[in-house]
């Protein structure tokens, strides 16, 4: 079912719903690699004013299966927030590990004027964010990414990066054969060169960017120092929770940290394995030229991603400004709009005296 968009300020009781159905159809419709593109476009415009928003570390409510949190900020015209969840045993018993979903609103008046699925469009603005960090970090001319977990975000990632950075191979491994069997099956006719290995130490060989994604809630560690050497980007988007890292701290100490909000990034990213106190470089400073990012060919730079809630108002943004395009949305009755604003109770009163 599609809807011409409402955009009638006297009848903002009808709210723009993008459901799961709907996002695949956007999704098929502009091309995932388009769309992946275009989200970075609105992620780095975001990024670059960053003294707009509110900011603050997402909302957690942390339990032994897992998380789930809210992401708030606000522009000052528009707020937005994320609902997610973080359940690492999900997969084992037929869940999905992340779900989500997001809503935008006007601040002048409070209604809101989108209400949508970010299961996939948070995997979608992960890969975008991951690409614009690589755009301003990773060596130049980078050909090759080595990817550690090859779960729900691996095809996402490896879709950014051949389309905003212009890596042309990717080589595949996780602890399960049969999710890297996935993932070649559904990057086999994106363009990309697909390896599958056998080990990470295999996987990250001849790369010029690392990208771990894997889903443990637990200090692990995917890479070694030994297995870093110079001149590496790394993208770290696995470590999103107290207590879950992917990198040994030595490869930490021998690098240059890059992060979205730092006072997030310390709780729940890999510095969450140094001090408080130790310097890391806001990826925001960098896309605005407030600070360098790669600035020798033996540097080794690490997005220390966590994702934040300014990336996820992006791509909310960027939802909204799809729906006339492509015309894939329902409308919900979600909102109350009494004729007389002082008679709510008049209204439930007479709606089927007829």
């Amino acid at each position: 079912m599609t809807a011409s968009l409402n955009l009638n300020p006297s009848k903002l009781a009808m709210v723009p719903f993008v459901s799961v159905d709907n996002m695949m159809k956007i999704v098929n419709t502009i091309g995932a690699p388009t769309m992946i593109a275009e989200i970075a476009e609105y992620v780095e415009a975001d990024f670059l004013r960053w003294d707009q928003f509110d900011k603050t570390p997402r909302v957690a409510a942390h339990s032994k299966e897992g998380v789930i949190e809210l992401m708030p900020t606000s522009d000052g015209e528009t707020y937005g927030f994320k609902y997610v969840n973080g359940h690492p045993a999900n997969m084992a018993r037929g869940f999905q590990t992340v779900t989500a979903f997001g809503v935008l609103a006007r601040v002048d008046n409070g209604y809101p004027v989108l209400f949508s699925e970010m299961t996939i469009l948070t995997a979608l603005r992960t890969a975008a964010t991951s690409a614009v960090a690589a755009k301003h970090l990773a060596p130049k001319n980078s050909k090759v990414m080595g990817m550690i977990g090859n779960g729900a975000q691996c095809e996402f990632q490896a879709l950014a990066f051949k389309e905003v950075v212009g890596i042309d191979t990717v080589r595949l491994y996780d602890i399960d054969p049969a999710a890297t069997e996935k993932a070649v099956r559904n990057l086999a006719n994106s363009g990309l060169t697909v390896i599958t290995c056998k080990s990470a130490e295999e996987a990250v060989t001849g790369a010029q960017i690392i990208t771990t994604c894997t889903a443990d809630k637990q200090c692990a560690t995917i890479l070694t120092d030994n297995m870093i050497g110079s001149g590496i980007h790394i993208n770290a988007i696995g470590g999103d929770c107290p207590g879950k890292t992917e990198l040994h701290k030595d490869i930490l100490l021998r690098s240059d940290i890059f992060v979205e909000y730092p006072p997030q990034t310390r709780i729940e990213g890999e510095i969450q394995q140094l001090d408080d106190d130790y310097p890391v470089i806001e990826l925001w400073k960098v896309i605005s030229g407030q600070l360098l990012g790669r600035v020798t060919d033996n540097q080794i730079t690490l997005f220390d991603s966590v994702g934040f809630a300014t990336e996820d108002f992006s791509a909310l943004r960027y939802i909204r400004d799809q729906l006339e395009r492509t015309g894939h949305f329902v409308e919900l009755d979600l909102l109350a709009d009494p004729d007389d604003p002082r008679d709510l109770f008049g209204m439930v009163q007479r709606a089927y005296e007829n």
